[in-house]
């Protein structure tokens, strides 16, 4: 099977390696990554989407490298200048990714979509692929603790710094959100689909919230593909093992398929671990912990020529 068109679902800085891996190997163009925006939150009077930048940034190639997230070399004067007016921020700020939330918040404020002003800004980092916000309403991911109660995303996971111990997570608004015609149509033009290895239930169930959009996944023609966040009993990055726990659910890569159940046709796990056994998907083990720039094209390409030729 010839694959010419990719659909990404993607959140944070695990899935923004694969799709940067999968923009190497792939035409310009035959890339759609539609990202999360769960996490996305209005901050001293800006809007900021840190998964959409997060991916915007890493396929524009001016991500930083240490982190995974925000702008190489940036520099954060502007939050050293809030100190000096008492204020004690919280979440980082770089000054050069403060640029992209006042233009962002300055279009919002105009009128204008997040589909639109993501196409714009992407477009002047000369990225190549496209990347679509999972929809133009605001959803907001909460997250029930113990310790605190619900807590807005970003209170929870860099506030807190993702320690509380969670009981449940909700999505606000998602019940007046919508799959955007751009969404919609990445969909139908799609060979494969494929789900990235972020946070199951952090950065994929929000997309899966928005209305409509579980339905194009179930109604898909073309083959859909998981990969596990979940490598020999840990996360690779952040609270997904954590959470996993807090929830009830095994740490394991077969409850990341069992989550996926229905959605997907393939799932791809380490090969490290016990091939996971479920009904009516096909697995492979493959090294899928992504080190450096090579090993992400590397996985990239063993993804698609796997899909390509069982399907």
């Amino acid at each position: 099977m010839a694959i010419a068109r990719v659909l990404l679902l993607v959140g944070g800085v695990g899935g923004a390696k694969l799709a940067h891996g999968l923009a190497q190997i792939l035409p310009p163009g035959a890339l759609t990554a539609v990202v999360n925006t769960g996490d996305d939150f209005w901050h001293y009077g800006l809007r900021v989407c840190p998964d959409m930048d997060t991916v915007m940034y890493t396929l524009g190639g001016i991500v930083d490298p240490i982190n995974g997230w925000g702008v190489r070399d940036d520099t954060t004067h502007t939050l050293d200048a809030l100190r000096r007016y008492g204020e004690q921020p919280w979440f980082r700020l770089g000054d050069q990714d403060i640029a992209t939330h006042l233009l962002r918040t300055q279009a919002i404020r105009r009128g204008e979509s997040l589909t639109s002003i993501t196409r714009r800004l992407s477009g002047a980092l000369s990225i190549q692929q496209t990347i679509l916000p999972m929809t133009d309403a605001e959803v907001a991911t909460i997250v029930d603790t113990e310790e605190y109660g619900e807590l807005a995303f970003q209170e929870y996971f860099v506030r807190h710094r993702w320690q509380p111990r969670v009981k449940a997570i909700r999505f606000a608004g998602a019940e007046s959100a919508f799959v955007t015609a751009a969404v919609a149509d990445a969909f139908k033009a799609a060979d494969v689909i494929v789900i990235a290895p972020s946070n199951p239930w952090l950065s994929i169930a929000p997309i899966l919230s928005v209305p409509g959009m579980r339905d194009l996944l179930l109604d898909r023609r073309v083959p859909s593909a998981a990969l596990t966040p979940i490598i020999r009993g840990a996360a690779v990055k952040g609270p997904t093992a954590k959470i996993m726990g807090e929830l009830g659910y095994e740490i394991t890569p077969l409850a990341v398929a069992q989550f996926y159940h229905g959605l997907i046709d393939c799932f791809i796990y380490d090969s490290g671990d016990p091939p996971p056994q479920i009904s009516d998907v096909r697995t492979v083990g493959m090294d899928a912990l992504m080190r450096s720039e090579p090993d992400r094209v590397r996985l990239a390409g063993e993804i698609l020529d796997w899909i390509g030729a069982i399907l």
